[in-house]
């Protein structure tokens, strides 16, 4: 879980009263957010599961990165676990609903860190069927997911964080809101915590005085913030006060020597779309077993700091007939980088970006999660990070993330073994949420 230092910070005096309470799914948002603990926006629209179920004979990974339980039972009373552990050590009940698990897996639901829904019309309850129990969006406008939530499908947990803080001009206008001063700063937060944000994303025009004002004004509200930096010096960011960092591109300027990182920083203060390319060139450069790498990671492990590299987002593949060599390369050190981390210590999350180059429609969680195998984290350190240490940065940890007595019932059965072969995450044979099987 996340542990807040409490600050002295003196937010504004401006009374959220005002704010527009008038379209119901703003008032459950409301309602909700007046809970104590972070939950997400449709917590009330979940279904609640009413049977005992028991799973029996699949091959238990509970989230937490030990051996799995071979012909385990997983039983489930209502939307709870009620008890999990190999067969013959749990009782089943006689009302239970028996599912033959044999030649499968069950696992946490899958969470995703970083999910765009981007108006794509039923994309929250495809990721849904294929696993994802819970999304969190780190930039969009809370009232956008209206139309998924009226529309009848059966949607994952929504974790939202409402428009992206940013300055002018903004990189993507129509999800930020740009904020220009530190009172403007304080009250965008308040306003997206007002409207059912579970979480605040900083994006890379803001600098680090601005993202300071933000964690202070957030933390007081139990809320994390992330970020999205690229022009802003990631340890300066971290330092004001951010819990995670979204993109492993968001480090360049660590990464780079001064003098470089500053003709980066001055090309894309001048155009935001430079990065698109510019970005595979600066990694190209980075020297991966550096000591500006070796610092970065200390620092990362020091601090705690949950990073979400989003690898799918910026894959790039040799084509059949021509190679751009500096996305190859770039994108190669970024994979690198990422491994390196790991392997340091840092906090590494599965985000998928939800749409990107080299997956299926609905498929880019499990393209992420076979990516940070590429890159050399275990199988089991993948898991890991794709329910238990996402539940943390979420701030869920205590009611979502594994399998474990007491915690709320969203699993996924998949056939064959993750742990054998990361790709078998595809293989999705029931899903279920709150304790109640997914159609």
């Amino acid at each position: 879980m996340f542990k807040f230092i409490a600050r002295n910070f003196p937010v504004s005096l401006l009374t959220i009263a005002f704010l527009s309470c008038n379209q119901p799914l703003q008032e459950d948002a409301n309602s909700i957010a007046s809970k104590p603990g972070i939950h997400e926006v449709n917590l009330s629209e979940i279904a609640v599961g009413e049977k005992s179920i028991a799973i029996v004979g699949a091959t238990i990974i509970d989230g937490y990165g030990g051996q799995p339980v071979l012909n385990g039972v997983v039983l489930v009373k209502g939307n709870s676990i009620e008890n999990v552990g190999a067969a013959d050590a749990v009782t089943i009940p006689k009302d239970a609903e028996i599912i033959d698990g044999k030649g499968m897996s069950v696992l946490p639901g899958f969470i995703d860190a970083h999910f765009h829904y981007d108006d794509m019309k039923n994309l929250p309850a495809l990721f849904l069927q294929h696993g994802v129990t819970s999304v969190r969006d780190p930039g969009e406008w809370i009232e956008t997911y209206n139309p998924e939530r009226v529309s009848g499908k059966i949607n994952p947990r929504l974790f939202l964080c409402g428009p992206h803080l940013d300055m002018f001009p903004p990189a993507y206008p129509e999800d930020a809101y740009v904020v220009r001063d530190s009172i403007e700063a304080v009250n965008a937060v308040l306003k997206n915590i007002h409207d059912g944000a579970s979480a605040i994303k900083a994006y890379f025009r803001l600098p680090p005085d601005l993202i300071r004002i933000v964690c202070n004004t957030a933390h007081s509200k139990g809320i994390p913030v992330t970020a999205h930096l690229e022009i802003t010096e990631a340890m300066e960011a971290i330092d004001a006060g951010l819990d995670g960092v979204e993109h492993i591109t968001s480090f360049g300027l660590s990464l780079q020597p001064r003098r470089d990182a500053e003709k980066y920083r001055q090309l894309i203060l001048s155009d935001n779309n430079a990065r698109k390319q510019g970005r595979y060139a600066v990694w190209k450069t980075i020297d991966v077993h550096g000591p500006r790498a070796d610092s970065l990671c200390k620092f990362l492990v020091r601090k705690g700091t949950f990073v979400s590299p989003t690898l799918g987002a910026f894959e790039y593949q040799p084509g059949k007939d021509s190679t751009d060599t500096i996305k190859l390369m770039g994108f190669n050190n970024m994979k690198s980088i990422t491994g390196k981390m790991k392997k340091a210590g840092v906090r590494i999350v599965v985000g998928s970006h939800s749409n990107i180059p080299y997956a299926e429609p609905g498929w880019a969680f499990q393209r992420e999660m076979e990516l940070l195998v590429e890159s050399g984290l275990t199988n089991s350190e993948v898991i890991v990070a794709a329910t238990l240490e996402n539940a943390h940065y979420f701030g869920i940890a205590d009611r979502l993330g594994s399998i474990e007595k007491g915690k709320i019932a969203d699993l996924v059965l998949v056939k064959g073994n993750p742990l054998e072969n990361i790709s078998n995450a595809r293989n999705i044979q029931k899903v279920m949420l709150n304790g109640a099987w997914v159609n």
